[in-house]
């Protein structure tokens, strides 16, 4: 099993190129069954997840082809519309698979998904979204088991508000909806940059969406849809990640392909913190020196702090000036990695939701383990500013949503290896 061996101390200089987002290639991906024509999708990371998605993909007997950072997909021969539990087992996004597969032939049988253990993230507004639109669904022996009633050929638009905020949901319903009869809206719709990039794309395959971006979206439903050529959005938490492992190590940064306007709570909160932060001509510049002052913050959903960069953020607290408070409003679980960043010498107090976390001078290298994919990119930052070395184990996680981070990590002047 490899592992991250990181010996830290070293500041960290010169450019990284941020890579396509995974939780935008992910549905991304499965909006190409929407259509039997073929749909070019560039940028693409090289991630775990999104190996598996392809897999997953062509399973149901479609044709995909890979090159480099580019993935055609090619749905005409889709003659499986159905997503076991083998294949979707270690990730949660198989059931973004449901609508488009639905929509296109009125039938599908996916897994419950797995994932990350970082707190229950049911499925159930999933399936009452797609109720809404007409389909019947059953959970028999682990999976939903999906199809359109007797004499239907489509399903149809309705009216569907969430009982909470969902990026997947939204997702799934925006998919559906594209190929459904008639309008349908979507009130307490998802923001996120992921969100408009999925619809972009859809909108470019010939659906009719509008208010993408926005808690309410509307969708036109569309008798057909065809192939497209499109480009991944950059990942704004890659981004974000490297953003507070420049502010941790110090050190002078351009992440190439950055967006600035994705990124506005944490580069507010870097600036606060004292980090130079600047949007410039093809990406974002960071500049760090000295130690930082500790900052609060909660997370909530986009445009606030994102739930997926509380853990780098934590990391840099444990480092910086002063005390700070994070509060977790998203998931209940996902302060894992605490006891691993204590293990290297962090001082942090948890109760429920809250995390108190009170800055030290320095800390010491350990060996630590990760336990989900946010929770590995904060020990990876720990790392960096801890004397001596630091040994990540169980990087797996980190892989199913970096891509060769460390190599971005070397070329920049970070003293990491990954080992056996």
């Amino acid at each position: 099993m490899d592992k991250l061996l990181i010996r830290g101390g070293k500041q960290l200089r010169g450019e990284v190129e941020v890579s396509g987002a995974k939780n935008a290639a992910l549905p991304e991906l499965c909006a190409a069954l929407l259509t039997a024509e073929p749909v070019t999708l560039q940028n693409v990371p090289r991630l775990q997840d999104v190996a598996t998605m392809i897999k997953l993909i062509r399973n149901m007997r479609v044709d995909v082809t890979t090159d480099g950072h580019t993935v055609t997909i090619d749905a005409g021969p889709l003659s499986f519309p159905e997503a076991p539990y083998e294949m979707v087992k270690t990730m949660r996004a198989s059931v973004l698979a449901l609508g488009p597969l639905l929509a296109r032939f009125g039938e599908a049988t996916v897994s419950l998904p797995g994932g990350c253990a970082i707190g229950s993230r049911p499925v159930d507004q999933h399936i009452k979204g797609l109720q809404q639109m007409g389909a019947e669904i059953v959970l028999e022996h682990g999976y939903m088991i999906a199809k359109l009633p007797k004499g239907r050929e489509r399903l149809k638009g309705a009216s569907i508000t969430t009982d909470m905020i969902t990026v997947t949901g939204t997702e799934n319903f925006m998919m559906a909806a594209s190929l459904a009869e008639g309008e349908t809206v979507l009130e307490n719709a998802a923001q996120e940059p992921e969100i408009v990039d999925l619809a972009e794309m859809l909108i470019r395959m010939g659906a009719k969406i509008e208010g993408h971006g926005t808690p309410k979206i509307r969708i036109q439903g569309v008798d057909k849809l065809h192939g497209c050529t499109h480009r991944v959005v950059s990942d704004r938490i890659e981004c974000g990640t490297f953003l507070c492992a420049v502010a941790a190590t110090g050190g002078d940064v351009l992440l190439k392909h950055g967006r600035a306007d994705h990124l506005g709570a944490v580069i507010d909160l870097l600036r606060e913190a004292g980090a130079k932060v600047t949007a410039v001509d093809g990406g974002i510049r960071i500049q760090s020196e000295g130690r930082l002052t500790a900052q609060s913050f909660r997370t909530t959903e986009y445009p606030g702090f994102p739930t997926d960069m509380q853990a780098q953020f934590m990391a840099l607290n444990c480092i910086s000036e002063g005390s700070s408070k994070i509060t977790e409003n998203i998931f209940e679980n996902r302060y894992m990695h605490v006891n691993e960043l204590v293990r290297l010498g962090a001082d942090i107090h948890v109760e429920g939701k809250f995390a108190v976390v009170h800055g030290v001078k320095r800390l010491s290298g350990a060996v630590v383990m990760a336990t989900d994919l946010r929770a590995s990119a904060s020990l990876v930052i720990a790392g960096l500013v801890a004397d001596g070395e630091t040994l990540v184990d169980r990087i797996y996680h980190l892989d199913r949503g970096y891509e060769q981070m460390e190599t971005k990590l070397r070329s920049i002047g970070a003293d990491i290896e990954r080992v056996q």
